[in-house]
């Protein structure tokens, strides 16, 4: 693995946008490699209204979006204001939302968390913020609402608002079916919204049924207007409100309408959108500033294998001229050598030898002659960002790694204690008094049991519970892990738990990865200084444990890039949990048999407290992980198959970070 740019809070470095190619995307919008450069771009922009607007003695009126998408926009206006002198004492705020009811100390307050992630640590005036009133009576609401909207034109209007986007496609609160004309009100939540927030309340029947929110007209009616999107989950949506006609059912639409409105995403947000997903739609490539390269002649061969049901191998001229693809041929010659040429590739990533055969050189994309190595067997570190996403997302290939006599080890990177159903734990309680009754010990067991259990009967909704409940959960999943990892093969002293300490805050909420996430992470590496790394890269675990996760992987490996066995270190990135890897963009394609995708269920299975309803299953599938993981996995297997590539049970694809 190779060495990056160091980059630190103190010293960001700032990668400019995407080039934009389409005349199909009916609004502005702006690409960026990843979320922290458009954080970063969109922090400035707004530094530097308020430092223009504060020159001429002007005050600045910003709207203000919560969620985890906005977060490191305030995370670098904090940096800016403590480290560049950046004043907020000229600026007044208006946030879009608020539950109701919803008291403004509450662990999912609006209030509260704007509080915590930017008005605490920046110097603005306390009489300028404005959030909505959860607190009202319902008989109050509409007076309130009609004194907020008041309020905003009498600070002269908005003069940059920040907006994020549902599911649903709503901004703010303005769910399916707001009109354009709408204002700051108090509405009923989509069930899909509701889904969406059930993990920050700890369960759906937690999560209030109404909002107050600034309307649609509110939205429109701000001079600017910054919508940001970031994840994979967030690009069909997005796709829906740049590129189709406007409508009330997706009320981010609207901003097609708006004079001085853009879209600001990271590239996984923006996949969907046809220059990403098929730009040789939108113009002959070098019209547009990219060429026919063996990345994309292979995405587009599988779009036009699968549109036209036909394999690989079977498409022809005719077939390519037909459906936009003229241009590839007239670069890359006929349409028999390109198929060849690219079946061959796709034939080349199906292995099922994931850590190489003794005395032989694997041949799989993506590795070059330099980092094809020879070793067998071979030190394996699997990271697994909860308890149990080794087994859901790569448990196949987890298996075959021990069979084949690999040095396997595993690392349990958070404890997962908040995804434990208080009755599971209540129950564990009841065994460990049980157990100390029944033999005669542990009068303290009895007495933190019997704690315990007062705080269940007394715990108020969605609120964090007591660290020796904590700790009761923890131990759940800690159990589960082992006997899940000891199914698959994995020796017990290869089995770590690192704890990490950002994930431990009793809530669905993370504090920021620390150097002492990065500094366990680091230090477990360099005592086994595997060959090979495999880490979690499917960034739409709605809670983001799994971003910060990767992020303390490629953080540690950085750290320790000057070592030999880091540079000579692969990388691998699984999928599972809550997506797929596209088959474009797989690597390495791990074949399961029947028996072996049975394997890999009983692991999963060890998971109980997991099992038949999780706690957080995720707002976009309702099914359990370990049928999520078996579907996916065959999908993949069936998708290489309509390409014409061997029929298998089943399919775990890898990416190589590079």
């Amino acid at each position: 693995m190779h060495a990056r740019t160091k980059e630190t809070p103190s010293n960001p470095i700032y990668r400019g946008p995407l080039p934009h190619i389409s005349t199909i995307e009916r609004v502005p919008v702006t690409v960026y490699d990843d979320s922290g450069d458009a954080n970063r771009a969109i922090a400035r922009e707004i530094a530097a209204l308020i430092r223009t607007r504060s020159a001429k003695n002007q005050k600045t009126v910003l709207g203000l979006a919560t969620g985890s998408t906005p977060v490191g926009i305030y995370d670098e206006l904090i940096r800016l204001h403590t480290e560049e002198q950046l004043s907020f004492k000229r600026v007044i705020t208006f946030n879009l939302d608020e539950y109701w009811p919803m008291e403004p100390d509450a662990l999912q307050s609006y209030h509260r968390f704007m509080r915590e992630h930017l008005f605490d640590h920046i110097d603005i005036a306390p009489e300028n913020i404005h959030i909505p009133d959860g607190q009202l009576g319902r008989d109050d609401v509409t007076a309130a609402c009609e004194a907020y909207e008041e309020k905003i034109r009498e600070e002269g209007g908005i003069d940059l608002q920040l907006l994020g986007i549902g599911r649903t496609g709503h901004i703010g609160f303005n769910e399916p079916g707001s009109s354009l004309e709408s204002r700051t009100r108090l509405i009923t939540l989509d069930s899909v919204t509701r889904a969406d927030a059930a993990s920050d309340f700890f369960g759906e029947w937690n999560v209030p049924r109404q909002a107050i929110t600034m309307g649609v007209g509110s939205i429109l009616d701000a001079r600017r207007v910054v919508l940001l999107a970031f994840g994979e989950h967030k690009a069909p949506i997005v796709r829906q409100a740049v590129e189709d006609i406007p409508n009330s059912h997706v009320s981010a639409s609207s901003l097609q309408q708006h004079p001085d409105a853009k879209f600001v995403l990271d590239r996984a947000a923006a996949a969907k959108l046809t220059r990403f997903e098929s730009p040789w739609l939108v113009a002959p490539l070098e019209s547009i500033g990219l060429t026919w390269s063996d990345d994309l002649t292979r995405k587009a061969l599988i779009w036009l294998s699968l549109k036209l049901n036909k394999p690989i191998l079977k498409l022809t001229d005719g077939d390519y001229n037909e459906h936009g693809l003229q241009d590839l041929l007239s670069k890359r010659g006929r349409s028999y050598d390109i198929n060849i040429e690219v079946f061959r590739t796709l034939q080349n990533t199906i292995t099922g030898w994931p850590g190489g055969k003794p005395g032989e050189i694997r041949r799989i994309r993506g590795l070059t002659e330099s980092t094809k190595s020879k070793e067998f067997p071979k030190r394996v570190v699997v990271f697994s960002p909860h308890p149990d996403d080794d087994v859901i997302s790569m448990g196949g290939t987890f298996i075959r790694l021990c069979e084949q006599g690999h040095e396997v080890h595993v690392a349990y990177q958070t404890s997962g204690n908040i995804a434990v159903w208080d009755e599971t734990a209540d129950a564990h309680v009841d065994f460990v008094e049980a157990f100390c009754k029944t033999f005669g010990v542990g009068q303290k067991a009895n007495e933190i049991a019997e704690k315990i259990r007062h705080f269940l009967r007394t715990k108020a909704a969605g609120a964090v519970d007591m660290p020796e409940l904590q700790q009761v959960k923890g131990l759940i999943r800690r159990t589960e892990a082992r006997a899940g990892a000891r199914h698959s093969g994995v020796q017990p002293e290869r089995i770590h738990f690192l704890d990490l300490p950002f994930y431990e805050t009793g809530r669905v909420r993370k504090k920021p990865l620390g150097p002492d996430d990065i500094q366990i992470t680091a230090d477990l590496l360099n005592s086994i200084k595997p060959h090979q790394i495999y880490a979690a890269g499917d960034l739409s675990d709605p809670h983001g444990t799994h971003r910060v996760c990767l992020g303390a992987v490629f953080q540690a490996m950085e750290k320790l890039s000057d070592s030999e066995w880091a540079q000579a270190c692969e990388v691998w990135l699984y999928r599972g949990a809550w997506q797929e890897w596209e088959p474009h963009e797989i690597e390495m394609a791990v074949p399961l048999s029947p028996a072996e995708v049975e394997r890999k269920r009983m692991a999963i299975f060890k998971h109980e407290s997991q099992k038949d309803r999780a706690l957080f299953p995720g707002p976009t599938d309702s099914r359990e992980f370990w049928q999520r993981a078996e579907d996916r996995n065959k999908e993949t297997a069936r998708l290489y198959d309509k390409l014409g590539l061997p029929e298998y049970e089943a399919i775990e694809g890898f990416v190589l970070h590079r």
